[in-house]
């Protein structure tokens, strides 16, 4: 199985960013966590604070990989553009928030992602990604 976790902008600052939030972690060091939990799965690990970027990288894995994570950022409240490359590929899209963005700013509580995912998951942490890898493993 190959899954595709996206990590949109700001996210490369883990483990230095509001760790009361976020926790202490760097996605690299949480990926290794993911890597031993789930041998069998093979892993591409992406991150980019450029919405463009993202939406190529959605184009580039969206039609040869069993599934993506996505985690947006900040994008998932602004961005049509990823909306529209997550419409618009093969591969079914978990989106993944490690905060509970229902419990933060109000701006925060509309996703334009969620809608053409197959799933969310926010505010479980880290954990959130394992809990797609489970759901895509399951499927």
């Amino acid at each position: 199985m190959k899954i595709a976790i996206i990590n949109g902008p700001n996210l490369n600052l883990l483990g230095k960013r509001e760790p009361e939030v976020y926790g202490s972690q760097t996605f690299e060091q949480y990926l290794e966590t993911l890597k031993a939990q789930f041998p069998q799965v093979e892993f591409a690990y992406y991150q980019s604070n450029v919405e463009g970027e993202i939406v190529n990288h959605l184009h580039h894995v969206g039609f040869d990989h069993d599934g993506i994570l996505m985690n947006a950022g900040a994008y998932t409240h602004t961005s049509v553009a990823i909306r529209d490359a997550v419409a618009g590929i093969k591969t079914p899209v978990v989106e993944v928030h490690i905060s509970n963005i229902y419990a933060r700013e109000e701006f925060r509580h509309t996703s334009l992602t969620a809608a053409k995912a197959v799933g969310v998951i926010c505010g479980l942490g880290m954990k959130g990604y394992a809990l797609g890898v489970r759901f895509f493993l399951e499927k």
